[in-house]
């Protein structure tokens, strides 16, 4: 949620974030419901001051006099208006809040401003981009690709994009978990196991809702939500507490499958499984002090590039993100980038949502914390990167040497 302070002092900062997120947040909506409920509030405190005052004067007076009897009829008239005003207030409080929920937050200020992604700048590249191979192929077209991911039967039983896994294809995915885990538990992240569905409030304090409603998938009866990532129950860990600031930074990490309905996806995109619907994915989040967030943002690139490059030979913001740093790998069958982490500083965005705070040592008053997430990795595009780039002029895939511990053999494919 963006602090109020800024919204009520500086619109205009409000109005170029709008615009360079190329959000639809109607602002000077936003900003009248707010002026509105802040006017309520004025008329009831004032209400709540003559009442109380009239309280005082007439516990002065002879109880049973005329003075006594005329101030007794004012106050039950004063508290049935008082009542109906609080109510007013109450809906215009739910209101205002409601709007303020779709603003975005503002990203700062390194990102640059442009309409769509091709405005995106490379930070920088790990490797070189070798010539393409006579036999390279994108990954769903190795013949026996349909042999470890089967597409038409996860259709059959769910439906599109809700691919099976089978046999070597099941315990390279599983073995690319185990090693994502792994080297993020070195790298001093504390793992949980997370719900796989989490409740409107959730959603709401990590910016999926009002936001992304139409990429979820819900539950008919109890309103739930299936996670898109780990970031959202992770997050909520803390929602409505106060964290012990001598615990900051706090570090987890998390695997889940994860639910995207991906609606509009198309094209050259959407191939195999560039985009499924549900996937696997670990997740790095962090809760940290506002001072060191943008530090702690480059320690958590540093953790995925890190998994990336032992990996993987070869380096656009949303509503509620500060910056972000997008990891891409070279897929050499498509010709094409694949993106397979992002990076995110959400500020105190999504803090303010869930009122998660920590008490400063300086001034011993709760204040937001800065929360963090990243991805370490998505489990189907490394997949794809490691199907393409390891593919051999024989028709098997080459395992990396950190995964064959995991995987148990130095190939993947078949013989037949």
């Amino acid at each position: 949620m963006i602090d109020p302070k800024i919204l009520r002092e500086d619109p205009d900062r409000i109005r170029r974030a709008i615009a360079s997120k190329q959000n639809d947040c109607d602002l000077e909506a936003v900003l009248k419901v707010d002026a509105d409920w802040r006017s309520k509030l004025v008329e009831v405190e004032q209400l709540r001051f003559d009442q109380k005052a009239a309280n005082l004067e007439m516990a002065k007076l002879a109880k049973r006099s005329p003075e006594f009897l005329a101030k007794v009829k004012d106050l039950k008239a004063d508290s049935a208006r008082l009542k109906v005003e609080e109510s007013a207030l109450k809906e215009l409080e739910a209101g205002s809040h409601e709007a303020v929920l779709s603003v975005p937050n503002i990203a700062h200020e390194s990102v640059p401003v442009a309409p769509d992604p091709s405005g995106n700048q490379t930070i920088s590249t790990w490797g070189k981009i070798r010539p393409a191979p006579d036999h390279a192929v994108p990954h769903d077209e190795i013949p026996w690709f349909g042999r470890i991911v089967d597409f038409d039967r996860g259709s059959k039983v769910t439906g599109a994009g809700f691919p099976f896994f089978v046999g070597q294809g099941a315990r390279l995915a599983r073995a690319l978990v185990q090693f994502f885990l792994n080297e993020a538990g070195s790298a001093g992240y504390e793992e949980v196991s997370t719900p796989l569905f989490v409740n409107a409030d959730s959603a709401t304090a990590t910016g999926q809702l009002p936001d992304k409603e139409g990429q979820m998938y819900q539950t008919v009866e109890g309103g739930l939500y299936a996670i898109p990532t780990a970031e959202v129950p992770v997050t909520n860990f803390f929602r409505d507490e106060i964290i012990e600031a001598s615990t900051l930074p706090i570090l987890r990490c998390a695997y889940s499958p994860c639910f995207r309905r991906e609606a509009g996806s198309y094209g050259k995109d959407v191939r195999g499984l560039n985009r499924v619907h549900q996937f696997d994915k670990v997740e790095l989040v962090k809760w940290v002090r506002p001072n060191s967030s943008y530090d702690e943002l480059e320690k958590l690139l540093g953790d995925a590039e890190n998994i990336l490059r032992k990996l993987v030979c070869t380096g656009d913001l949303g509503f509620a993100q500060a910056k972000k740093y997008d990891l891409e790998v070279w897929s050499i069958g498509q010709q094409r980038w694949l993106e397979v982490s992002s990076c995110s500083n959400f500020e105190s965005f999504q803090a303010r949502r869930a009122g998660i705070r920590y008490r400063s040592d300086e001034t011993r008053r709760p204040e937001y914390v800065h929360t963090l997430n990243g991805s370490a990795l998505a489990i189907p595009r490394t997949f794809v990167a490691i199907l393409e780039n390891y593919l051999l002029p024989n028709g098997r895939v080459s395992i990396p040497d950190v995964l064959r511990p995991y995987f148990g053999a130095d190939e993947l494919g078949f013989d037949d």
